[in-house]
Order: C-alpha cells, then sequence, then structure tokens
C-alpha cells in the first residue's frame, strides 16, 4: 500500500515538473513536501514505473531483455517476403529526444506492403507502449479483412521484455496470431524495422 501511494506521488512530481526530473530531484521534492523516503525506494519505484529523468546526451536503450521469460520460436528466421496482407507484421519501438522527455514510439510493419498498420507513443516504455501498438493493428486488420478469409499471421519481434511478456503474449494469443521472437538487437531484424520513415501510415 505504501508502495502504491509513493508510485502516485512520484507519477505527480514527475508530471508536474515536465517529466524531467529524475529520482534525485523526485526524492527532493517529495521529502519538501513532507513525504519522508528514502532515495533508494524513488529509484526502486520509478524502474517499476518504467520512468526516468531527461539526461541531455544520454544514449537510450529500448532493447532490455527478460532473461527469465519464455521466449516464443523465431518463425521468421530473416524471411521478411509475405505472400499477402496480414501475414507476417513486425514490430519494434524506437525513440525520440524532445525538450522535455524521451518519448517512445511503438510500431507495428506490415512486410507485404511495407506500411505502418498500428503505432503509439509515451514516454515510459512499459508493456503498455506495446500493446496500444499492436490494438490499433488488429483495428486496421478488422476493418481489411473478413474473418473467414483470414490467414495464418505471424508478429515478430526482438527480445525485449516488452515483447516477452506474458501480457503481450496473451494477447495475441487470443487474436489467434502467432508469437515470433528474434534475438536481442539482431541487425539481420533490423533493416526493415529501422527505415520506418518512408513507410505508409494505415489510412
Amino acid at each position: 500500500m505504501r508502495d502504491t501511494e509513493l508510485k502516485e506521488l512520484i507519477r505527480q512530481v514527475h508530471t508536474d515538473n515536465y517529466r524531467v526530473y529524475g529520482a534525485r530531484k523526485i526524492w527532493r521534492e517529495l521529502n519538501r513536501r513532507g513525504h519522508t523516503v528514502a532515495r533508494c525506494t524513488v529509484e526502486r519505484l520509478m524502474r517499476e514505473l518504467g520512468i526516468a529523468g531527461a539526461v541531455r546526451g544520454k544514449k537510450v536503450i529500448t532493447t532490455i531483455p527478460d532473461q527469465q521469460a519464455e521466449r516464443a520460436p523465431d518463425r521468421v528466421e530473416r524471411d521478411f517476403v509475405a505472400s499477402a496482407p496480414n501475414r507476417c507484421w513486425v514490430a519494434d519501438f524506437t525513440h525520440v529526444a524532445t525538450w522535455s522527455a524521451v518519448v517512445y514510439v511503438a510500431f507495428v510493419v506490415d512486410t507485404f506492403s511495407r506500411r505502418i498498420v498500428g503505432w503509439s507513443a509515451a514516454t515510459s516504455k512499459e508493456t503498455r507502449l506495446v500493446l496500444d501498438a499492436l490494438e490499433m493493428a488488429l483495428w486496421q486488420r478488422d476493418r481489411d479483412e473478413h474473418p473467414h478469409v483470414r490467414g495464418e499471421l505471424i508478429h515478430h519481434s526482438d527480445a525485449g521484455s516488452q515483447y516477452t511478456s506474458f501480457k503481450l503474449a496473451e494477447h495475441l494469443d487470443t487474436a489467434g496470431i502467432a508469437a515470433s521472437i528474434g534475438s536481442v538487437g539482431d541487425a539481420y531484424d533490423k533493416p526493415l524495422s529501422s527505415h520506418c520513415a518512408p513507410l505508409r501510415l494505415c489510412g
């Protein structure tokens, strides 16, 4: 209960200060407001919330594997050629540095048309970020296709913790989509997803 209360306070301080405050400044502000808390506790809760202060020039790491998570097999094996739309989706996310915070952008690309069929943006890289992108892609598929004429669809990603999470696996299973996981930061898997700028957004 204490952690839950502190998380709400940390979120509020982080938001009130344009999402640029790190653990040290948030810790000081909380104590200034009369909430006695250890700095290490603030650091731990910020990690659990997936938020951090803005640090100019600091490299942002997006792919962080969960060594304990069970991974789906690699069903693509670097062959991104699809025979029709909605047969192979490649999912990834990147970050954009702004003056107030780092913004994470997740996207789902249909390898047949090279079209971004789903995307989302957030200031934290929690699993919800990639789930929202998947939800948009599913909405797009439902709009384009009749349920009775669908073929097998593969959702391929790297082994980042967001993509090996139970929540995403459950979501894919419910939607009847086969999960596929490549290796962490595999350069062979990056050419398609890293060239998202010229890809077409879903209309």
